[in-house]
């Protein structure tokens, strides 16, 4: 497996971890990977994209029902959640293979686990602090009967689907390099606080 800089990043929802990785990867000077998974897994896949962009809206926000609703079918008995999963390790993986990168969610941390030269980074906060930041920004979508409701709900999802296809927990500390308090820090601060990691440990 490659020896070039990974950073993973997980992350709950509202926290920022987007943000804070795509900050990150623009001041080390190497490459974003995020949504574009999809459409590089899609392109190679042979199912159409837009499949695909439903499938992964079903896996993040509805892991469990995604199992039910789109069963073993086709190849080799996986489900069509198995294939995509399966699809977008496989990007994940050239993705590192072809250079330094950080990577949001997906399980790259679990992916990646044979990379020698990986940073794995846990992004959190308080409900009361992305609730905050969700209703300051646009670009979350969430629903629920308060948001405080459906941000626990997703965090469920996430962890439901993390812990399925990793055989880890969630969130659990030992599992990453540094967990980050994101809420507390701030964006800008928890971007230059993982950028410090990454120096003073990197090869």
């Amino acid at each position: 497996m490659t020896d070039n800089l990974i950073i993973t990043i997980s992350r709950q929802y509202g926290t920022g971890g987007r943000e804070i990785g795509h900050k990150l990867a623009k001041r080390l000077g190497i490459s974003f990977l995020d949504r574009e998974l999809i459409t590089r897994a899609a392109k190679k896949s042979g199912f159409s994209e837009e499949l695909f962009e439903q499938l992964d809206k079903r896996a993040t926000n509805s892991f469990l029902y995604s199992l039910t609703m789109f069963g073993s079918t086709g190849l080799n008995g996986m489900s069509l959640t198995d294939q995509l999963y399966l699809a977008q390790a496989k990007v994940i993986r050239e993705a590192a293979e072809s250079g330094p990168c950080v990577i949001v969610g997906r399980c790259g941390d679990h992916v990646l686990r044979e990379c020698t030269n990986k940073f794995d980074f846990f992004i959190h906060g308080t409900i009361e602090d992305r609730v905050r930041r969700i209703q300051a920004h646009g670009d979350y979508e969430i629903t629920g009967k308060t948001p405080e409701a459906a941000l626990e709900k997703m965090d469920k999802q996430r962890s439901t689907y993390y812990n399925y296809y990793t055989g880890k927990v969630w969130g659990k500390c030992e599992h990453y390099d540094l967990c980050v308090n994101a809420g507390r820090l701030g964006v800008d601060k928890s971007v230059d606080l993982l950028a410090q990691y990454v120096d003073a440990l990197r090869k």
